[in-house]
This record gives structure tokens, C-alpha cells and sequence, in this order.
């Protein structure tokens, strides 16, 4: 029977799964949709149990049922950083803290960046604390969940916690690991055993391991939950992105990966080490290599929030907004509607939308929340590029390049060029071709995903786009302190509904 790659990415609105033969065609894919709890303002969780676990044995039953060979070699991937705490024997204490959308533990970044420094903070971890670094949050459990906390033994992403359930092995590979700031030393490659005794006392830290390499094989147990054959070696993963932009073949020095969807990611491969501090400097999934990393928090979801609000279909609201002109007749969007991530990190920053008329209708607004979202990201590209990191090499990937027009946008307003390859399917696809490393059947420079289109930017756009982005990034800094005015009147407003 042939040999199969089967890979699994567990991502914030659902999980997706793909069978791949070693020369990376495909056989199968599976998805499930599940939900996003936002129990609070500022709060974001899944469920590690009805989520996590349940959305990979669902897919990988289904996928190993087909017959159509053997699975040879499992990866994983999955939002993150997340933090979920289990006890002694691997069961879920609470749901997952989910990544830099969940601001719940912004005081706790405040204290550990006064305790650490923040330059120590940035030379040793890469990465300024923000809302993205899970050591806050399990800082958070500690104080807030103390009878949670005290049961709590070991922690999981969601690529581990599979891993965990697969083999009984704890472990988690060194790029997530290093979005665990302040708890990872990224130049010496390990954790930072003397910081994490202060933030996580007595909690038992993975095995690191890198993404590529085998760390464990199915169980007897494993197998009679899963459907894997008993015995299939088990690879690290990693985070959904990191994993996405290998299936886009991004892995060379100035290879840069945006990936569209609910929220946006951008992942760059640097030459060397160097941080940044409106960015985030990481471990990437292969030894030797080390990325910079940005992401918005709010993109393709703004187009549902409207979407929602109008009651119309996206395929009418597309057809509308590309009848529009560039610049959406004068409208400039801030798209904080979520928290402010990558490069300004403001928990408090608030959506806008600005140059409202009678004139404008529904095509005007969809156009300029996409036009919103690509000077966000034109704005990461700079800041990369200020850092000594220009990308050299743009791939589109996610379900947002399915319609066309954002990443046209997205070209347009950035003036970049964008490859979109053959294969868009996801993380799940890098998954499987890390799995593949792992096993020794695909070779370390084997790259599966070909170029199927090449938009190239519009230059007639330019001058529209060129005076918009300029009131775009004025327009953050003169509406701040008002956004942190009406921030603070909702967060009293949902406590007061809480309570």
C-alpha cells in the first residue's frame, strides 16, 4: 500500500485535515467547523477537550477510514499561542486561553515586563510582552484561578495536547516555545528555566524538540481512539501559521507568507536573529532558521461584521466593493475592531471608520474595510522592512485569496506583488509535508507547492492609495486617546453587565 502524510491544524473557527502521498498530492481533506468562545470582553477560549481533541480524532477517523493507504507520519498544528492547563494525568482543568486576541492578562505583562526589563525581555525572548505571550496568561490562572492553578501540572497547545493524547509524550517544539515569552531564551535555543521558577513556579515545562523531528509514536491507546495505526512516528508541529507558510513554500531568507483569513498573519524568514520590538522574533519550524512575525486581529472578520449587518451575501457585497473605485470614495478605515496587535500593540485601540457620507453605501464600506486591512498590512511590511528584513518574496494564502479582490487590494495598496501557489488548503498541508521530514520521506528541500497565479499591483492605484495610507497612519495617533476613553466606558459597561 502507498504511503500517506496525513496532517491536522486545529484553527480558530475550525479544524481542517489533509492526506498527502510524499510527493505531496493530495488524496483527501476533511474539515469541522466548531465554535470561538468569547466569554468576556477581551477574552477568547476554546475548549481543549470538545475542540481540540474531539475535532482531531472526528477528522483523523475519517481520514484513516478511506483505504486509500497507509498512514506513515502524523504532524499537527494550531492557534497559538494558547495556554491550557491539565493535571497529573493530562485532563483539561479549564478552557485554552487563546493567543493575542485575549487581553486578560495585560497586568500581568505589565509586572513581568517591570520584573524582567524590557530590553532584557526583548535581547533574550525576541519579542516584546503583549497580549500574544502565554507566559502572562499562565500568570493570570495562577492569580486569578488559584484552585485551577493548583491542580495544574503540566500546560498545551494544542499541537502538544494531540501529541500528549497520541503518545504519551510531553512536548512542544521550539517555534511555539518561543512565543512563550518571557519562559524561552531564543539565543540559547531552550527554556529560560530561571525566569519561568518566578512566572510558573513548579510547573513542568515539554520536552522541546524541533517541528520536523520525531518525538513519539502512536499508542496502543492512540490507536483505539484515532483509528492511526499503532506504532506511526508522531512529529512536533507547531503553530497554524508557521505551518501554513511552509505549504506556501516559504522557508528562504525574505520569503514572506500572508495569510488571509478571520485574522491576518504575516511570517517573514530572517537572515539572522535580530528583534524588533513592534514585531515578533521567533524560533522557525526548522533548526537554524528564525522568523519575524506580525498579525492583525481584525481582517477578514471585519467583512463579516458587515455582512451581518446588512444581511446580504459576501458574493454581492464582493461584486459591490470591486465596482468601486480604489480609495472607496474617500473613506480610511482603522481596523482595530479587535485588539490592536502587530507593530502599535495597543489592548485599548478601537475600530474607525472615517469620512462617512450620505453618498456611501454598502460596496464603499466593504471596499474600505479591506483597504483598512491592507494598510495594517503594508504598515507590518515597512516596519520589516525598518528592521533590515524588506520581504523579497510575497505568498498569498487562506480562504480570503479565493474571491480575489483583497489580495488585489492587498497588492494595490502595498504596490508588492503576490504568488498565490496551487495548493491554498492550509496548515494542515505543511503539516503533512513536516511529517514527511520527520519519517525521512520527503527530502529536507523538497517543496510540493508550485505558483498557480502572480498578481502584480495596479500602478494606476498608487497615487489614490499613497494620500489614503497617509491619513490612515495619522489617524491612530490623533484618535488614541479618545478610543482609550470609550474603551474604558465599554469594559465598565461589560462588567457591569457581568455583574
Amino acid at each position: 500500500m502507498d504511503d500517506l502524510l496525513l496532517g491536522v491544524d486545529i484553527g480558530t473557527a475550525s479544524s481542517k485535515g489533509v492526506l498527502a502521498r510524499p510527493d505531496g498530492t493530495i488524496v483527501a481533506s476533511a474539515q469541522r467547523p466548531h465554535p470561538l468562545s468569547l466569554p468576556r470582553p477581551g477574552w477568547a477560549e476554546h475548549d481543549g477537550e470538545a475542540v481540540w481533541w474531539a475535532d482531531f480524532v472526528s477528522i483523523a477517523r475519517e481520514l484513516a477510514g478511506l483505504g486509500e493507504g497507509r498512514i506513515a507520519a502524523v504532524g499537527v498544528s494550531g492557534i497559538g499561542p494558547a495556554v491550557l492547563p491539565v493535571d497529573g494525568a493530562g485532563r483539561a482543568l479549564r478552557p485554552a486561553i487563546l493567543y493575542g486576541i485575549d487581553t486578560r492578562a495585560m497586568a500581568e505583562v505589565e509586572e513581568q515586563t517591570a520584573r524582567f526589563g524590557a530590553d532584557e525581555i526583548l535581547a533574550r525572548g525576541g519579542t516584546a510582552l503583549t497580549s500574544q505571550a502565554a507566559g502572562p496568561k499562565l500568570a493570570w490562572i495562577r492569580r486569578n484561578e488559584p484552585d485551577v492553578w493548583s491542580r495544574t501540572r503540566r500546560f498545551h497547545m494544542a499541537n502538544s495536547l494531540v501529541i500528549e493524547r497520541l503518545t504519551g509524550e510531553y512536548v512542544l517544539d521550539h517555534h511555539s516555545a518561543s512565543q512563550c515569552d518571557p519562559l524561552y531564551d531564543m539565543r540559547a535555543a531552550a527554556w529560560a528555566t530561571d525566569w519561568a521558577d518566578e512566572v510558573v513556579p513548579g510547573l513542568a515545562l515539554p520536552r522541546l524538540a524541533w517541528s520536523d523531528e520525531v518525538v513519539g509514536r502512536v499508542t496502543v491507546a492512540g490507536a483505539a481512539e484515532t483509528g492511526i495505526p499503532e506504532g506511526v512516528p508522531i512529529v512536533a508541529g507547531t503553530i497554524d501559521a508557521w505551518a501554513e507558510a511552509l505549504s506556501a513554500g516559504v522557508r528562504d531568507p525574505g520569503d514572506t507568507m500572508l495569510m488571509y483569513g478571520t485574522t491576518m498573519f504575516i511570517v517573514e524568514i530572517a537572515e539572522a536573529f535580530r528583534p524588533e520590538a513592534s514585531l515578533w522574533s521567533t524560533q522557525g519550524v526548522f533548526e537554524g532558521t528564525v522568523t519575524y512575525a506580525a498579525g492583525l486581529s481584525t481582517s477578514g472578520g471585519l467583512t463579516v461584521w458587515l455582512r451581518d449587518i446588512v444581511g446580504r451575501e459576501f458574493a454581492d457585497l464582493i461584486d459591490e466593493a470591486a465596482a468601486t473605485p480604489a480609495g472607496a470614495a474617500g473613506l480610511v478605515v482603522l481596523p482595530y475592531f479587535g485588539v490592536a496587535r502587530s507593530p502599535i500593540f495597543d489592548p485599548h485601540a478601537r475600530g474607525a471608520i472615517l469620512g462617512l457620507t450620505l453618498a456611501h453605501g454598502r460596496g464603499h464600506l466593504f471596499r474600505a474595510l479591506l483597504e483598512g486591512s491592507a494598510c495594517d498590512v503594508r504598515h507590518n511590511l515597512e516596519v520589516m522592512a525598518a528592521a533590515g528584513a524588506a520581504p523579497a518574496r510575497l505568498t498569498a494564502v487562506g480562504g480570503g485569496t479565493k474571491s480575489g479582490l483583497w489580495t488585489r487590494v492587498v497588492s494595490d495598496v502595498t504596490g508588492l506583488p503576490q504568488t498565490i501557489p496551487v495548493v491554498t488548503i492550509g496548515a494542515s498541508y505543511g503539516d503533512a509535508l513536516m511529517a514527511g521530514r520527520g519519517a525521512g520521506l520527503v527530502s529536507p528541500g523538497a517543496r510540493w507547492n508550485a505558483p498557480a497565479d502572480q498578481l502584480e499591483p495596479d500602478p494606476g492605484t498608487a497615487a489614490t492609495y499613497d494620500a489614503l495610507y497617509r491619513v490612515y497612519r495619522d489617524l491612530y495617533p490623533a484618535t488614541r486617546d479618545a478610543a482609550h476613553a470609550l474603551a474604558r466606558v465599554q469594559e465598565a459597561t461589560a462588567a457591569a453587565d457581568a455583574g
